[in-house]
């Protein structure tokens, strides 16, 4: 089997654990062809899901069935990054062709307005997006957001270098281990980051902090939900930042969770917390 074909493999072995409705589609845009993973009831209120980078959608397995019980889920592979969507258009040269990319996928699902939840990355993209066209976030959850209310932790970058010039299994076993203080508890899972970190991306876009301008102009309701051990930036700063910016937020810190194991390690409390939250 070639990279790619082990890569898609693994990608596969997790879909299996999502509910049984779940269909995969493909959807077009001037940047390439998006995959998303849909379940839920047809009724459910709409819910699109942003992974941290190099996860995929794949990242939900162990939360998409408690979501979908109310919700209609939308389950997305970012532009640019590993999975299956296909940056094969446009070029992505910044946060605006994220936001156009973002516009096309609402309008290609007929979404006027969805809740939105993001990790990691896909919690720097989900704020960006809000902030870009608040009209389409009825509410707003970022896990762990990286470069939102605060910068990220020297060391964490020190740490995350060398496999931006370099990617292999080894090493992106060894930072996730360091971050999340143990290896990963799933083997299918760990199966999937290993194959992962050889899978091709295009281009994971410069995160640059949003304007404290913009993030006090934001009056959609939003959880912020913090992991206590988190290696990649200062918690408490980023707490801080929140509540000192967004004039509707809900700040939570979850116990023993570092940045990587969110949202795939133990994933009730957070699912807990999130459910109550988006109901």
């Amino acid at each position: 089997m070639g990279d790619d074909e082990e890569f898609f493999a693994a990608y596969d072995a997790v879909l299996r654990r999502w509910p049984d409705d779940v269909s995969c589609v493909d959807l077009q845009s001037a940047y390439g062809t998006t995959r998303v993973q849909i379940c839920g009831p047809e009724d459910g209120v709409p819910l699109v899901l942003l992974p941290g980078g190099g996860t995929t959608s794949m990242v939900w397995f162990g939360n998409v069935a408690d979501f979908a019980r109310a919700h209609r889920v939308y389950a997305v592979d970012l532009m640019g990054d590993v999975g299956r969507s296909v940056h094969d258009g446009a070029p992505l040269r910044g946060v605006a062709d994220l936001m156009a990319w973002l516009d096309t996928f609402y309008d290609a699902l007929g979404l006027d307005a969805a809740q939105l939840c993001g990790h990691s990355y896909g919690a720097w993209i989900a704020l960006n997006y809000a902030l870009h066209a608040p009209r389409r976030v009825s509410r707003l959850a970022l896990l762990d957001p990286t470069n939102c209310f605060a910068g990220m932790r020297l060391r964490y970058l020190l740490h995350a270098v060398p496999l931006l010039l370099k990617r292999t299994a080894e090493g992106e076993r060894a930072f996730h281990q360091w971050e999340t203080g143990g290896a990963t508890e799933d083997p299918v899972w760990q199966g999937f980051l290993d194959e992962a970190a050889d899978a091709r991306r295009s281009k994971v876009v410069a995160m640059r902090r949003p304007k404290a301008a913009d993030l006090r102009t934001c009056n959609i309701p939003t959880l912020v939900l913090l992991a206590e051990r988190s290696r990649a930036h200062d918690v408490q700063r980023v707490s801080a930042g929140a509540r000192r910016l967004l004039p509707d937020v809900t700040v939570t810190t979850l116990l023993d969770a570092s940045h990587h194991s969110l949202p795939t390690e133990r994933p009730a409390e957070l699912n807990r917390l999130l459910t109550e939250f988006l109901a």
